[in-house]
């Protein structure tokens, strides 16, 4: 009797502390789906008990008809596709070079590229800055998108220089015996087998620039330049403006389409995530 009164404990204890940690993380994310149907501006008139000031749309018509949202929008979009495709080719090809082939200071290359991704991004803002500058990439969408790419390629290159390790060379011996030179032999027999872990870069590569706030604040200026994050955050909140119930509903409008996303895409995810390794 005693024991299962301990293991009755037990699971309340359990489930209460599950309940209040879905709380602790579930409640945010209400507030700010609350704030953007709430009336009024300020973060302060807001109540705690979401939806219990009443509903209004007035915020998400103040988006389209006084900010450049969908500028921004288009800006982002823009920007994610461009670096998720220039990050699948520049690191799948270097990750394919550093797989196949056999060359002076290889060793040296890939562990130069670990250990850049060792420091933080922001270690390097102040050189990225000064290099942009001098090449006229500021306040470009290019200069953020090469920015992007040049944080991407060396994580990533490893990722898929390991997973192309596991694709048996024979394949590539017998594409050459056909007469494929290297390109075709990459592009028609290495990058079919390792198809999940290219929608895997693909997909994680889209997903970063997303929201990012830090490096667009420093690389973009103008208004018809910004990024979603950096184009709310800019109008709604600053020194001057206090409108957070109008950046609450720039928020749910970027996460919706990304909910939609990842819910649509989270089986390929999976399935690139979790990619058996073909060995020989």
């Amino acid at each position: 009797m005693n024991s299962k009164v301990i293991k009755n404990i037990n699971l309340a204890f359990i489930l209460s502390f599950l309940m209040l940690t879905s709380l602790f993380v579930i409640y945010p994310l209400i507030y700010i789906v609350s704030g953007a149907f709430a009336p009024g501006n300020s973060i302060a008139t807001l109540s705690i008990i979401p939806f219990g000031d009443g509903i209004t749309l007035k915020h998400f018509e103040d988006l389209f008809s006084k900010t450049d949202y969908v500028q921004w929008f288009k800006n982002t979009l823009f920007i994610a596709v461009c670096t998720s495709l220039a990050t699948v080719i520049v690191s799948s090809l270097g990750a394919y070079v550093f797989s196949r082939f056999q060359f002076t200071l290889k060793k040296s290359m890939m562990m130069t590229m670990l250990i850049l991704q060792i420091f933080p991004s922001f270690v390097g803002m102040v050189a990225i800055y000064v290099i942009l500058l001098r090449i006229g990439g500021l306040d470009t969408l290019w200069g953020l998108i090469l920015v992007y790419l040049a944080g991407n390629i060396p994580y990533n290159t490893w990722m898929v220089k390991s997973y192309m390790d596991t694709i048996p060379k024979s394949l590539d011996e017998a594409a050459r015996i056909d007469g494929a030179s290297h390109f075709k032999t990459f592009r028609t027999i290495i990058l079919p087998v390792a198809r999940p872990i290219i929608i895997f870069l693909g997909i994680s590569s889209f997903t970063a620039p997303w929201m990012d706030y830090i490096f667009p604040k420093m690389v973009l200026r103008s208004s018809s330049k910004q990024t979603l994050a950096l184009g709310l955050y800019s109008s709604f909140l600053t020194e001057k403006k206090n409108e957070f119930t109008t950046f609450a509903a720039g928020a749910l409008l970027i996460a919706i389409p990304f909910i939609i996303f990842f819910v649509l895409m989270q089986k390929t995810m999976m399935t690139s995530m979790g990619g058996a390794a073909v060995k020989e």
